[in-house]
């Protein structure tokens, strides 16, 4: 056998094959240490010396250390494993080293031989943040797709998402399933084409590209094959990831619009050639359109003016009159004539009388279409509510009663006529509807009851 090297040879390979040696006595106390220069994150750990060497672990790795010294000493025999201990020190700085335990024969204690495993577990720690970020992005990805899923779902419109190269669908909504006559799960991932009667592949891909580049917006129009639908499919390019995606909606052409193109546009001329006013609004009476004719009487100097307000805004009554106007339209679905007071955008005030209809096709309510006409007579200088004036005969009454009791004995005796006949218009103008009568001379419902019954204005077969 050759000769072993010196000591002072092997504490230098102890220190380039290790990251840091620690011989402790029986007491586990520590002895001697030793720190790599290639290990400069350990720092120095002289301060180690003649101090308990457990003092500068953590509680589970005191534990796992104990048990690894009991098993020592019970079998001395027993093969070195490595283990993994975490250290702290004064400034509770944690630092995880990987030991292998040796006993030097002829001299008590035991040797520490370990590397330092802080780089492994800071990569183990970027891969657990990676991980982490990547699991958020995936469910922020499945929030997304979910919300895509409702939203295409919930649209009215008919939506068909397709792939432009293969012209098979990508995606598409109930809606649109509906009008191809089949369903989403049956339709998604087939040939957008075969949906329709003597239609190609390549070349409906065409027609559908070559639409949407263009800029006139008029579609392709085909025949669904399993119900003999003409649909108009107007197609839009978008690009997603790099991937060119193509977004149709389906329109049904009805055969009425195609029979008659003529009348569509004779029904928008006379729409803007009117002189009556023509308004046309959403369910709660917000108005979508208008003609020239009602921008003249409500003294507005464009559209822009009066799109999206009420028009409560330009009836006296406001609400009263609306809610009267649309709850009878609702229910009949036209209203032939209700008189009322129209209130321009400068306070100027007309007569007018409204008809009204509800605007229906199939299932689709459009809201509502109003046909104004302006009943003021010409040669009056003010326009009053209907109803709301005092009738000839009534001031007749008052006038005799003048020279026979005092001024405010007069207004008291004749504030009953007024009263009543406040009412009698008030219930006249809602069509015996109580609940609006009330709203519109500012009473409750149970006051406006007592009244009636006051002025003998309730039938016997009234009830309350």
């Amino acid at each position: 056998m050759g000769n072993m090297p010196e000591p002072l040879s092997v504490d230098s390979l102890i220190e380039q094959a290790f990251d840091i040696a620690v011989f402790v006595d029986d007491a586990l106390t520590v002895t001697a240490i030793s720190v790599s220069p290639d290990a400069p994150s350990l720092g120095c750990l002289d301060h180690w010396i003649d101090r308990d060497f457990q003092s500068f672990l953590t509680i589970e790795s005191r534990e796992k250390f104990a048990l690894r010294i009991a098993q020592m000493r019970a079998n001395p025999s027993i093969a070195p494993r490595p283990i993994e201990l975490n250290h702290k020190d004064n400034a509770n700085w944690e630092f995880p080293v990987r030991y292998t335990l040796h006993r030097e024969s002829g001299r008590e204690g035991i040797l520490l031989l370990g590397r330092d495993m802080q780089p492994l577990a800071e990569i183990q720690q970027r891969l657990v943040r990676e991980q982490i970020a990547r699991e958020q992005e995936v469910e922020k990805l499945r929030g997304v797709e979910t919300c895509y899923r409702v939203v295409l779902e919930a649209s009215e419109t008919p939506l068909v998402l397709v792939e432009p190269d293969s012209g098979r669908i990508r995606d598409i909504n109930s809606t649109a399933a509906h009008i191809l006559g089949s369903k989403r799960d049956m339709l998604t991932g087939n040939s957008f084409a075969q949906a329709f009667e003597g239609q190609r592949r390549d070349n409906f891909a065409d027609q559908l590209k070559a639409s949407a580049a263009s800029d006139d917006m008029t579609g392709v129009e085909a025949v669904v094959r399993r119900n003999g639908r003409m649909v108009r499919l107007i197609p839009h390019l978008f690009r997603a990831s790099g991937e060119i995606l193509m977004l149709c909606t389906l329109t049904v052409i009805e055969e009425e619009d195609a029979a008659r193109p003529e009348s569509s546009q004779s029904l928008s001329a006379l729409f803007e050639a009117s002189s009556d006013a023509i308004v046309l609004t959403d369910g709660n009476g917000a108005i979508r359109d208008a003609n020239e004719g009602f921008l003249v009487l409500a003294d507005a100097a464009q559209l822009r003016d009066v799109q999206g307000r009420s028009m409560a805004d330009f009836l006296s009554r406001g609400t009263v009159d609306l809610k009267l106007i649309l709850d009878n339209t609702r229910k009949t679905g036209r209203m032939r004539s209700y008189t009322a007071t129209l209130q321009s955008v400068v306070g100027t005030r007309a007569a007018v009388d409204i008809s009204a209809a509800n605007l229906r096709v199939r299932t689709a309510d459009l809201g509502f279409g109003l046909i104004i006409r302006d009943v003021t007579p010409r040669d009056a200088p003010l326009v009053q509510d209907s109803g709301a004036a005092v009738s000839d005969e009534a001031m007749r009454n008052v006038m005799d009663l003048v020279g026979t009791a005092s001024l405010k004995e007069l207004v008291s005796a004749t504030s009953d006529v007024v009263e009543k006949m406040c009412i009698e218009t008030a219930v006249r103008l809602t069509n015996n509807n109580r609940v609006a009568a009330a709203e519109m001379l500012g009473l409750s419902r149970q006051s406006l009851y007592v009244k009636l019954r006051k002025y003998g204005l309730v039938n016997a077969q009234d009830g309350d």
